[in-house]
Parts: C-alpha cells; structure tokens; sequence
C-alpha cells in the first residue's frame, strides 16, 4: 500500500478526521493529525483489517521551541500483516500541551507516554498511571525541553527511602501478584 492509499483509506475509516500527508525521506508514510482526533485514529489504524496496525514501535517527542506550535507527539506503528510502518505526527501547543492516551489501544503506549510526559512535560489525557518514570518525582522541570536550564543545581532526593512502611509495600506487593495472575 503506498502512502497516498494509506490516508485514503484511514481518511475513509474515519471520515471527520483532517490528515495531512507529509513529504519524508524514507519509504516510511508520515502523516500530521489532529489531536482531538488521535483516539478515533488510533482505534481504526488497528481495528480495520486492511490497515491492522497493531504495534506501536515508538512514541516520543519533538521541542521545536522558539517555533509554535512548540511540540510534536510522534507515533511509529507498524502493521506486521501488511508490512507497513507509519509515522503519525501531532502538533502540540505550548500553551496546553497535553494529548489524549492510546495506551488503551497499544498497552506499550504506556511506560513510553509516561516518559514523554517526564521529559517534556506533554501530558497524556486519561492515562493510568501519570507517574514521573525516568526522573526521580521531586525533579522540577522537563529535561528535554529545549528552554531547560542546562546549569541546574538541583539535588534530587533519590537516594531517600521511599515513604511507605513495611505493611504498605507487602500489601502493594500482594496487589501487584493479584492483577498478574500469579
């Protein structure tokens, strides 16, 4: 499927959608959607059998600051029944950086949404565990923004014990067994 079939195709799976091809460099198809649109997008780049995109390979982020809109969102799905890969782009503003989640859709989309989220700051609507991921969760700021102090003197408290007691980590312990299956 070439790249012109490809938006045709979702554009027809989800009519109200406003998709922009964009010009690439390698044979991987490159689209700009809108954000509101991302979970409609998503549902039909994996449900519909003649796209069957059902691996999300990579989600991460772009600062283009000074330049607004200052962020995109960067998805790479690939389809393993078609052997295709796609990469959908969503800008976002600087003022309200924020996106709805697909983790419901590719469950990968967690940990690499919560990433995005701690390294710049691009929050993920309805996601199920908005916790700081890489930094420790007393860090202030976004590391990977492009205005972040590069001379920081921040000392993180990391090497602290973690507030729970002893009875709270058995039980979360427990839990986490309980929701494996283990």
């Amino acid at each position: 499927m070439d790249a012109d079939t490809l938006v045709a195709t979702l554009q027809a799976a989800v009519p109200d959608a406003q998709i922009e091809g964009a010009p690439t460099v390698d044979p991987q198809t490159t689209i700009y959607v809108s954000r509101d649109e991302v979970p409609a997008l998503a549902r039909a780049l994996r449900d519909r059998p003649e796209l069957a995109f059902d691996f999300l390979a990579e989600l991460t982020a772009v600062d283009y600051w000074p330049k607004e809109p200052r962020y995109e969102v960067v998805y790479v799905l690939v389809s393993l029944a078609h052997r295709l890969r796609l990469r959908m782009k969503v800008r976002v503003p600087a003022d309200d950086p924020h996106v709805a989640t697909v983790s419901g859709v590719w469950p990968a989309a967690n940990w690499l949404e919560r990433e995005v989220w701690d390294l710049f700051g691009i929050a993920f609507d309805g996601h199920p565990d908005p916790r700081r991921l890489l930094m420790p969760e007393d860090w202030q700021g976004y590391p990977l923004r492009k205005d972040y102090p590069v001379q920081i003197r921040m000392i993180p408290n990391a090497s602290e014990a973690l507030q729970v007691t002893e009875e709270e980590f058995r039980a979360n312990l427990m839990k986490d067994r309980l929701t494996r299956g283990r």
